[in-house]
């Protein structure tokens, strides 16, 4: 052995012992490892995998056998949650009160605003009661009271009832009716002299045929012939000179006239040709004035409503004639039946934006002599409802006004 040999040998055995040494524990780890993995299960966890098997084709089974009903309620309960109610609690004022106990001489629309801001919403919390007769209807006396959830659902309700919807019994005392949803006092003059006319109401008319004794014209305490009046004795009517026709400013169409009262005329001796006397004459009488039938009150306890349709209207007649219209005016709008509306629609006002000249234009440092017309937006003026509805167009009555309007004012969807 040489001095190398002599060397080399001793120094190899220390380093090459634990290398080995630490290959053999790394590869009965792994062995160790893949031993694990590739085990079978344990004999316990076959049971729950065979249950589950047989709760499976239980489920196919009891499935099979269901009814419609059953099937339907199973669905039910599968189905995700519905989603949450709107929150309503936004619509209500800031001041609203707890509780209000109802008035003689409220309408609907007063109470709304007491609990909302906007009152058209009060379909949005009104809680019916299905045990009333006619949930719908309040009276005089009634408690509503305001509940707000959890959830944010504000919700007014009748607390209490007053002594009007108790079963009939004897009493001196009238018993108030139902509240209206607007004032009657607003629109009871309009009724009985119109003022507009729609084109069916001036068309469909009895007209003044002739007068007594020859007259051109005729006034108070005057006798008028009438044809086709179909009334009974003592019977009273409106008789209204028909004035200037209101076009549709979409279509061009004739939708009505305007009408200036004239009298009352007051059936005298009914027939073919029915004889009438003229009562309470505002100006003279002429042949072919129409004679229109005083209506009774117009059912007011509808329930103020959005429309159930999109309505982009205008006015197109103010009744009194007045070229600038406020609160409880009545007008007339080119929507009727045929485009949605009904009793009880609320609708937004708009004023029409100006036209004005852009002058500056061109000339950022002087005025264009021949600026350029712009017309301004539309503003918010005011709201109204319907409360009485022709084919194409109907009356409103303005209900909230917060700037004047007038006519060819936008009407639509609040």
């Amino acid at each position: 052995m040489s001095l190398n040999q002599e060397l080399k040998g001793p120094r190899v055995l220390p380093y090459l012992t634990p290398r080995l040494v630490a290959l053999m524990v790394f590869f009965a780890a792994a062995v160790l490892v893949v031993g694990c993995k590739s085990a079978p299960a344990p004999m316990s966890e076959a049971p729950a995998a065979s249950a589950s098997a047989s709760d499976a084709g239980a489920a196919a089974t009891s499935a099979d056998d269901m009814t419609a009903t059953e099937a339907a309620i199973a669905g039910l309960n599968d189905a995700p949650a519905a989603e949450a109610p709107a929150q309503t609690a936004q619509l209500l004022r800031p001041d609203a009160p707890m509780s209000y106990t109802v008035k003689r001489g409220d309408t609907l629309w007063d109470i709304s605003a007491v609990f909302l801001k906007d009152p058209w919403f009060w379909p949005e919390i009104w809680q019916i009661n299905p045990q009333v007769e006619n949930p719908h209807l309040i009276y005089p006396g009634d408690v509503l009271s305001l509940a707000v959830g959890a959830g944010g659902d504000a919700h007014v309700f009748i607390s209490q009832y007053s002594g009007a919807r108790l079963t009939p019994r004897l009493r001196s005392e009238s018993i108030d009716g139902p509240i209206e949803a607007i004032p009657f006092s607003a629109i009871s003059a309009f009724l009985a002299k119109p003022g507009i006319l729609s084109k069916d109401q001036a068309l469909k008319a009895p007209h003044i045929l002739a007068f007594r004794d020859h007259h051109m014209i005729g006034g108070t305490g005057h006798e008028i012939y009438v044809q086709n009046l179909k009334a009974p004795l003592n019977q009273r009517f409106t008789v209204m000179h028909v004035g200037q026709p209101i076009y549709d400013p979409e279509s061009r169409d004739v939708l009505g006239y305007e009408a200036n009262y004239v009298a009352t005329a007051v059936v005298d001796n009914p027939g073919d040709v029915s004889k009438a006397m003229l009562t309470e004459g505002a100006r003279e009488a002429l042949e072919g004035d129409r004679l229109i039938a005083q209506e009774g009150e117009v059912p007011l306890t509808f329930q103020p409503h959005a429309p159930r349709s999109t309505v982009d209207g205008q006015i197109i007649a103010v009744a009194d004639g007045a070229e600038q219209i406020g609160q409880y005016q009545i007008v007339m709008v080119n929507r009727g039946s045929r485009q949605g509306l009904d009793p009880g629609v609320v609708l937004a006002v708009d004023q029409r934006g100006e036209l004005v000249e852009d002058r500056y234009g061109k000339m950022p440092w002087t005025k264009d002599p021949f600026g350029k017309t712009v017309r301004l937006p539309y503003e918010r003026a005011g709201t109204m409802i319907i409360f009485k509805v022709f084919d194409r167009m109907s009356y409103g009555l303005v209900i909230g006004a917060r700037g004047p309007m007038q006519v060819a004012d936008r009407v639509y969807n609040p």
